[in-house]
Order: structure tokens, then sequence, then C-alpha cells
């Protein structure tokens, strides 16, 4: 698993949160164009990827992650609430959305399946 967040505190937390028997974070980045480019050296079964990014955002990144080979799931994070993001989480590709005070292992475990 990848966290792709611009906030250091939400990265720390969701590796402590996803570590453990169901998941292993293999990786972190803070910008769009980390995230990208540690997928594409990583390749993480999935990418934890916030919707908002300082040099993009998630649902962009989402679309160029499902033209890796082989491409991960995504699950789409953010502050926002779902009625804000509904349309673009649906177009982007990502398997799902996840407000970020809502991220749990039962969660993610959830959205995956």
């Amino acid at each position: 698993m990848l966290v792709v967040d611009d906030h250091a505190a939400f990265r720390a937390l969701a590796r402590q949160v996803l570590e453990g028997r169901a998941f292993s974070v293999v990786g972190e980045a803070a910008s769009a164009a980390q995230g990208l480019a540690m997928t594409q050296e990583l390749h993480p079964d999935v990418v934890i990827l916030d919707v908002g990014l300082p040099d993009g955002n998630g649902f962009d990144v989402a679309g160029d992650l499902m033209r890796t080979t082989p491409p991960p799931a995504v699950l789409l994070v953010s502050s926002r609430d779902w009625g804000q993001v509904s349309r673009r989480v649906r177009a982007s590709g990502a398997c799902g959305f996840l407000p970020k005070e809502d991220l749990s292992q039962a969660a993610v475990e959830a959205m995956l399946t």
C-alpha cells in the first residue's frame, strides 16, 4: 500500500492505522508527481490517495494510475464529504472514497472487496 497525501501527520496516522495483519505500507508520497513515481517504482496493490494535492488533484492522479500496468486499487480520501466529490470519484476509476476521519483497516478492507 502507498499513501499519497500532502500532510505528513495524515500519512503517519494512515500508516499507524493501516499497518498490521491486513496491510503493509510500502511508501508515502507528499505530491501527485511523487505518488505517480513511487507507484511506478514500488508497484503497490493499493494506493490511498488524497483528492487535494499541491501539484494536482487525486481524481486526475487516479485516472493516471488506472493506466499503469498493473493498475493498483485506488481509494480516494478527503476531509470533504461524499456529496462534494461523488461525481468526480465515480468518474476517476477509483474503487471508492473514504472521509479521512473514517479511515480504518475495516473500512479499507470493505472498499477493496
